[in-house]
């Protein structure tokens, strides 16, 4: 099935324990500071169940037929990778590209898993049925899964098992026949609060010791002892969508996931106790490469925003056809074009497995996360340049202009050519709260560690993949085709 918009509004009625400024959340729905996330995510659901979006957006269910949500393709072919990526930018765009976690993302990686059930009946482990099942269930109720995989920032330099506390991090602390318990905390919950389903485990290494945090399972949003401290939301502050055009309506939220005692059923366990194969989910199964791929053709649609949005400031104030504007716009038009041509080229150099299954090339997605840690900065500065001061001297809200005193004087003053006081000022709240708000500094936080950090993984993971040892036999083969010259005769 395909639900829409208002099902899966309805899901989140749950009672689901979520805290926010020291109060519990009752109805996440009816919370105004979360309703612009739960009605974009709700949009998204619509724009997928629209029949005009039915080729781009669905596939039919392998178990009923039915048309699901293209993320659960289980992709065959580049096509499958394409189709893949049309439906991520048909999202992806809906939201400008300002929703990190939007539904598709973690059913990347729930599809990953699924590829690659052997991997889950490793050392003995019997988890390989779970993972299949699970993702049917998750594609064929269409649910929004969140995930945590990220131990709390505590104690960096002790391994998990030398915390203080034994159950700082999420991890078991009851073995049953019919399932296991687990208590602790993981980070980061991105939208986790608006979401039905939490993926629990951990991308961060586990060693010797540390088996009982080697987990990976999936829990209901609204699990009994499942408990959800978000940080404050930004559109709480918000005075209108005009004001906030991004703060107000894509703001995902971020939360604290803690576990008291909450109750896993084996069915939901795809490792237990493995440190080996915690870490191995991820990379020894498409699961990274395609959740990545999400992402990345997210981060393309939000380049292609922040390269238009730089173009009508520089058109706002009449400096788009100078030569110094056009070579950053130039740049800003490269990015985007790099951005994108390397989900292309991960498609067309994708990677075939035994099974018949493929998944994007792991070379071209990190190339793309360095890209995007590190050039979004730059992009951002671009767009500060170009907007100048203009972005400090706004109104206050979107209220100076419906008083009469100082409507007058914001029409004479606050305006550009060919744009009206009211249009500029929407224009230059925009870009401000892509780089000047809260909301703003949390998505450069975001883009810049998504993936790591540029220095501490980034770079070493498109290292690891990239394929060095043919680059090496090209300069092998090129030494081998000279050496020192012939003496000269006579000599």
């Amino acid at each position: 099935m395909v639900r829409t918009g208002a099902e899966y509004i309805a899901s989140l009625r749950d009672d689901r324990t979520v805290y926010m400024h020291g109060e519990r959340v009752r109805d996440v729905t009816e919370h105004p500071a979360l309703q612009g996330a739960i009605r974009s995510i709700a949009g998204l659901y619509d724009l997928a169940a629209a029949p005009e979006n039915r080729t781009v957006m669905t596939f039919p269910s392998p178990a009923t037929g039915a048309p699901v949500n293209m993320s659960f393709l289980m992709p065959r072919t580049p096509e499958d990778l394409v189709a893949r990526r049309r439906a991520h930018r048909l999202w992806a765009d809906a939201t400008f590209g300002m929703m990190g976690r939007s539904p598709d993302h973690v059913a990347g990686f729930m599809t990953g898993f699924a590829l690659c059930p052997d991997l889950f009946a490793r050392d003995g482990q019997r988890f390989g049925d779970n993972v299949m099942r699970f993702h049917a269930y998750l594609r064929d109720h269409d649910l929004y899964t969140a995930y945590v995989i990220i131990p709390p920032h505590i104690d960096r330099s002790k391994p998990a098992h030398q915390q203080e506390d034994p159950h700082l991090y999420a991890g078991v602390v009851e073995e049953r026949s019919d399932g296991i318990v687990v208590t602790g905390a993981q980070t980061l919950g991105t939208g986790a609060a608006i979401s039905n389903e939490i993926f629990v485990s951990s991308i961060v290494p586990l060693g010797p010791g540390d088996e009982s945090y080697a987990l990976s399972l999936c829990v209901p949003t609204a699990s009994p002892g499942l408990r959800m401290i978000v940080r404050r939301p930004y559109a709480e502050t918000a005075p209108s969508v005009y004001d906030y055009p991004l703060s107000s309506r894509f703001d995902e939220t971020d939360a604290l996931v803690v576990f008291d005692r909450v109750f896993v059923p084996w069915e939901r366990v795809f490792v237990y106790r493995n440190t080996a194969l915690t870490r191995a989910q991820f990379y020894e199964t498409p699961a990274h490469a395609l959740g990545n791929h999400q992402a990345q053709v997210r981060f393309a649609s939000k380049a292609q925003f922040l390269a238009g949005l730089s173009l009508r400031i520089a058109e706002s104030i009449g400096v788009d056809k100078t030569p110094q504007t056009q070579t950053m716009l130039g740049e800003l038009a490269s990015y985007c074009a790099m951005a994108a041509g390397l989900v292309v080229a991960s498609e067309t150099e994708c990677v075939r497995d035994p099974r018949g299954f493929v998944s994007p090339s792991a070379t071209y997605l990190y190339a793309n996360n360095w890209l995007q840690a590190t050039y979004y900065q730059t992009m951002l500065t671009y767009l500060r340049e170009l907007a100048g001061s203009g972005l400090l001297q706004v109104p206050a809200s979107y209220k100076d202009y419906l008083n009469p005193e100082i409507a007058g004087d914001l029409e004479r003053y606050v305006r550009s050519p060919g744009l009206k006081s009211i249009e500029r000022t929407k224009l230059y709240k925009l870009a401000w709260d892509l780089v000047g708000s809260e909301f703003a500094g949390r998505h450069q936080q975001y883009e810049l560690f998504y993936a790591g950090g540029r220095a501490q993984t980034t770079s070493v993971r498109v290292y690891r993949a990239f394929d060095f040892a043919a680059a090496r036999a090209m300069v092998e083969r090129c030494l081998a085709g000279y050496d020192l010259p012939a003496a000269p005769p006579g000599s």
